[in-house]
């Protein structure tokens, strides 16, 4: 058998990464002595997890366009222009059997040089609504692996494919894992957990929100489980970190053992995340983030609001109604069971597996 050759790019951002990495697993799972090499944006995350994960990534300094200044594009166009030229010499020197591009910074480069140079090219596009360098290179692509349906507005409708979202294998929860979570957490069986994702960063009026209103969660006898982010971490840990039924972090390493315990996740809206809370079928209040390309937060809390698989509260009406939404949906087990019971309705299984199968083909056909 050939040893193949994979060269997956994009990141930036978990939502990108986590898929990345989960396909670059199951490659090396149905191709052991296959070979996959990252092509990432410096000074992104991708950096710095893709190595940890045990594969090379090279880095480009492309960056994203400023849309608030347009003087500052004069350098993000020769940054652009830079990583173009290094894309193409990457992908002469390693010559892939197929260019994967999971959407974020490096993506675009990588993949419009990828197919210049006659690889075969698959997008795994994680929105409901695509980005404009995945609407680019969807053109060009040979195959598309989209999250959710309705996706012909943006691409090839002979080259879609709905394979969903790849999450982590270790999310998986179990009875034994949600005993073992009350205790990491030192938290009370009896009592009802609210999870509050900050994001990799912090999310600015998540974190207020819960802030302003924590004692009013504790008084109803919530207990919080808060991811903060990095941002302002150690003062929410000094201010709040030592209530009891409150576990403060910037980055909870057990994500598996929070999902366990969470009655409701409070969260953005990001593709990875809704995909975890799919498969795990958690009820979910979503906050989408206003600060995202072209708004695909929104749109994605939207598809699922509008089927009644998640309650959507606007980031800037989050700060006054996020809590007192909360407290209402955790003392409604019947709402939450019918938010949950929808939501796994919309959950693709094995998207690992399927981007993989599709992306045997791709061989096939060179």
């Amino acid at each position: 058998m050939k040893n193949y050759k994979f060269l997956i790019s994009g990141g930036g951002t978990g939502g990108h990464l986590f898929p990345a990495l989960s396909i670059a697993d199951e490659l090396k799972h149905r191709f052991p002595d296959a070979v996959v090499l990252f092509v990432g944006a410096n000074n992104r995350m991708e950096m710095e997890r893709v190595p940890a994960a045990g594969y090379r990534v090279i880095g480009l300094p492309v960056s994203g366009f400023n849309r608030k200044n347009p003087l500052k594009n004069i350098r993000v166009l020769f940054r652009l222009i830079k990583s173009l030229r290094m894309a193409k010499k990457i992908i002469r020197d390693y010559k892939p059997d197929v260019a994967i591009g999971v959407g974020g910074y490096a993506s675009g480069p990588t993949l419009r040089m990828a197919s210049s140079l006659h690889i075969p090219v698959l997008i795994q596009e994680q929105n409901s609504y695509a980005g404009m360098t995945n609407k680019l290179l969807g053109k060009r692509a040979a195959k598309i692996c989209v999250a959710y349906r309705d996706m012909e507005a943006y691409f090839p409708k002979d080259r879609i494919v709905i394979t969903g979202n790849p999450v982590r294998k270790e999310l998986e929860t179990t009875r034994e894992k949600e005993e073992e979570a009350f205790r990491y957490f030192g938290l009370a069986a009896d009592k009802p957990v609210l999870l509050v994702l900050g994001g990799s960063l912090g999310a600015r009026t998540i974190n207020q929100s819960i802030q302003k209103e924590l004692a009013v969660l504790l008084d109803a006898g919530i207990q919080v489980i808060w991811q903060t982010g990095k941002n302002n971490f150690e003062l929410q840990m000094t201010n709040y970190g030592t209530n009891e039924g409150v576990w403060v972090s910037d980055f909870i390493t057990r994500m598996d053992y929070a999902y366990s315990v969470a009655d409701l996740v409070v969260s953005r809206a990001g593709a990875g995340t809704i995909s975890e809370l799919c498969l795990l079928k958690k009820p979910a209040l979503l906050v989408p983030s206003p600060n995202v390309a072209e708004d695909h937060q929104t749109k994605n809390a939207r598809a699922l609001s509008d089927c009644n698989a998640a309650v959507f509260i606007p980031d800037n009406m989050a700060e006054n109604q996020l809590v007192q939404m909360a407290l209402e949906l955790l003392n409604d087990k019947k709402q939450l069971c019918v938010l949950s019971e929808h939501i796994a309705g919309l959950a693709q299984y094995n998207s690992a597996e399927r981007i993989v199968d599709e992306i045997v083909k791709l061989i096939d056909t060179v």
